[in-house]
């Protein structure tokens, strides 16, 4: 089989989710394009299992959350940004959409509150039931993403 140049790679990609989403976000229609743009507080609900990773985070801190955008289409390799008709269309490597081969959803947000596995944040725009795959701090010198 050829590789396309792709890396041969025999690892496991796996992806387990370390948590949800806690959201008044219902529906992708409801929900603002990036969490800047009027996103309600929400809750990260962390697995009992992944408690001790939250060791070290607490109100005022900046983090990144990364999801998996479940209810995006996997087979979107172009779209308009912003869905705005006016705009050409791009390919979605050079876009914020949802819609994407690996939906991974990358979220920067400020911490409010760690109340036992549970962290409320400012700034989320994913939807309630949102797989949480990982959290990464946002460290000093870092650029916004």
């Amino acid at each position: 089989m050829e590789n396309h140049g792709m890396a041969d790679f025999r690892g496991d990609l796996t992806l387990r989710p370390v948590g949800h989403v806690s959201s008044p976000l219902k529906d992708r229609a409801s929900a603002p394009k990036q969490g800047t743009e009027g996103a309600p507080d929400a809750w990260l609900v962390f697995e009992p299992s992944y408690h001790a990773a939250l060791e070290g985070l607490g109100a005022g801190d900046r983090i990144i959350v990364l999801t998996w955008l479940h209810q995006a289409s996997r087979d979107v390799l172009r779209t308009r940004p912003r869905d705005d008709p006016r705009n050409p269309e791009t390919g979605v490597f050079a876009t914020r959409s949802p819609d994407r081969p690996n939906p991974v959803g990358l979220h920067p947000v400020e911490i409010l509150q760690v109340t036992g596995r549970r962290v409320r944040v400012r700034g989320l725009e994913a939807l309630d039931g949102t797989p949480v795959v990982d959290v990464k701090p946002v460290l000093k010198g870092d650029a916004e993403p």
